[in-house]
């Protein structure tokens, strides 16, 4: 059953309660967050510092209510609780990439205040990769955001393994100072030689892997929305 902050639409529908588990807002980014391990309260606060801490503890507790999120005492000394998806909540996995590709394809310029976060980072690379791409191929990445967050990507015959961090030894180096930048590239709005020629993105290799970058994690152009009323 719904909770008591949760919205009800009052429909015998799996989508409606799909929406009324994680549609409120904060729900879907809270269990973004967790999507790649267990996190602390504090953690996660960090994540979402727009998020009040109210409504972050009422969003844990409607989630833990209905069994997406549980709470969990670490062995280590002082550990103290986390937060971490149980195994139907980790069944989201799969729905929030796809939903954050479609997302990301009317991603355009940041707004004022828009801020890219490490899991973000890391989670843009899976939701963009392209195993049938991927396949025989062989490469390694590390993307440096600006001086403040750096994560790697590690490309094997059709699997990605994206973490945070350098990586020795990478066959690319990308240095991006706007998030948005990289999603030009991604979104083929700007060639990789045009990016690099311009100053957009500053590398450490060839720009042919550059290239293939683009190729490995790609956002598709959003259709134009349609003019005016259409008339079948």
């Amino acid at each position: 059953m719904p909770t008591t902050h949760t919205r009800a639409y009052g429909q015998f529908c799996g989508l409606a309660r799909a929406l009324e588990i994680v549609g409120e807002r904060w729900s879907l980014l809270v269990v973004r967050d967790l999507v790649l391990g267990p996190k602390r309260y504090d953690e996660l606060q960090a994540g979402l510092p727009k998020i009040p801490s109210s409504i972050l503890s009422a969003r844990l507790n409607e989630l833990e209510a209905a069994g997406v999120v549980r709470r969990r005492v670490r062995g280590e000394l002082n550990a103290g609780v986390v937060y971490e998806l149980t195994q139907y909540g980790s069944e989201l996995d799969q729905v929030l990439l796809d939903l954050g590709l479609w997302g990301a394809r009317s991603l355009h310029q940041p707004k004022p205040g828009d801020i890219l976060t490490l899991d973000s980072a890391i989670l843009s690379l899976y939701t963009t990769f392209r195993p049938e791409v991927a396949e025989g191929v062989q490469v390694t990445y590390e993307i440096r955001y600006g001086d403040q967050m750096i994560v790697h990507a590690l490309v094997e015959d059709g699997v990605a393994k994206v973490g945070e961090g350098r990586l020795s030894g990478a066959d690319l180096i990308i240095k991006a100072d706007h998030a948005a930048a990289l999603l030009d590239l991604m979104s083929g709005t700007v060639t990789a030689a045009d990016a690099v020629r311009g100053g957009r993105l500053a590398i450490e290799g060839e720009v042919a892997d550059l290239q293939l970058f683009a190729q490995l994690f790609h956002v598709p152009a959003a259709p134009e929305p349609p003019a005016g009323i259409v008339v079948r």
